[in-house]
């Protein structure tokens, strides 16, 4: 009994030494070879990187990750031809799709076009790249935006001179949100309930060129302005900054995009009216696995398609929502955008 024992344990310990040096065969087991597998890789071209677009990207990986995906994430930080630079190194890197979203909504076009000489997919993200062969835009009705930010004001102003600052004109999201914003404010202009005493573009959505289209507009109102549609949060934080200056800061109604949390705060104090809430984790979710899809090789299910010049482009749309001190608690908390002590304070309510 003693030797058939000691016979087995003999085969069992060479049976482990010849798994453990490969021998006996020279193919690689299931887990081995899930670990040797090539990964998709997902490039991701930013434009620009503060509160909003942090959490884009941040959502963004964490679902291609759990997919079993890489990302590769770059930063034009405002700069086109950064951008496009930053495009090479993701395709000779060997992404497997590029999702954009676009500096210049009309230079990228010559992005998508190496993207395609490459045969990887393109995902237009949040902002529609013009003119290009894009395989997917995935984003919010900008056009509706701009409509409930001038609803919002116009309800509560019907009359009085009105500010327009855009965001940037090389930007599509920002032509179509002005267009949104006019279909609303024309007809109280043509019957002259309000004059639009300043209409400008804040360059690469920059608070600089936000606060002086607003000093300029205060200069040349002598102060009397009533409204200020700022097109998202950033230009709203600048145009109320030359407001508090003018001791004015509450009392010119602000609108706003984005939710982020300093604006929110900013509604809180009164300050900003309303800002515009966009459900960052249903865009990041769907664009994320969208994307895998595409670099599998697999068909993504849309509902709608959007023109760019070129092509319609199959299209994932959705609807945002205005909020005021009314809706805050109910809709930014509650959803876990953000917490009630960052926003309040600690014992705030």
């Amino acid at each position: 009994m003693r030797r058939t024992l000691q016979l087995l344990l003999i085969v069992v310990v060479a049976g482990v030494a010849l798994v453990a040096c490969g021998g006996g065969s020279s193919k690689e087991g299931p887990q081995q070879a899930a670990r040797t597998a090539p990964a998709i890789k997902v490039g991701l071209l930013l434009d620009d990187v503060h509160e909003r677009w942090e959490r884009d990207r941040d959502g963004f990986v964490e679902v291609t990750t759990g997919m079993g995906a890489e990302t590769l994430v770059e930063v034009a930080e405002g700069d086109q031809e950064r951008q496009n630079q930053q495009a090479e190194k993701l395709l000779a890197a060997g992404v497997n799709v590029l999702v954009i979203v676009p500096h210049d909504a009309d230079k990228a076009t010559a992005i998508v076009e190496k993207a395609k000489a490459r045969k990887v997919p393109v995902v237009s993200y949040d902002r529609l790249i013009r003119n290009a062969d894009v395989d997917l835009f995935i984003g919010f009705n900008a056009t509706r935006i701009g409509e409930m930010q001038a609803e919002y004001l116009l309800s509560r102003a019907p009359k009085g001179n009105y500010l327009l600052i855009g965001g940037s004109e090389t930007d599509d999201n920002a032509k179509r949100l002005r267009e949104g914003q006019m279909k609303v404010l024309e007809p109280a202009v043509k019957e002259r309930a309000i004059r639009i005493i300043g209409d400008g573009w804040a360059e690469d959505w920059r608070a600089e060129a936000a606060a002086k289209l607003t000093e300029d507009a205060l200069a040349k109102a002598k102060n009397n302005i009533t409204a200020i549609v700022a097109s998202n949060d950033v230009t709203a934080g600048a145009a109320i900054g030359v407001l508090e200056q003018k001791g004015l800061a509450g009392k010119v109604l602000v609108s706003g995009q984005d939710a982020e949390l300093d604006a929110v705060r900013r509604i809180v104090a009164g300050t900003q009216s309303m800002t515009v809430y966009k459900s960052l984790r249903t865009l990041t979710r769907l664009a994320a696995r969208s994307a895998v899809m595409l670099a599998k090789g697999e068909k993504v299910d849309t509902s709608s398609v959007t023109p760019n010049g070129l092509k319609d482009v199959p299209t994932m749309m959705f609807d945002p929502i205005a909020i005021d001190k009314d809706n805050l608690d109910g809709v930014l908390i509650a959803d876990g955008f953000h917490k009630r002590d960052d926003v309040y304070g600690k014992g705030g309510s």
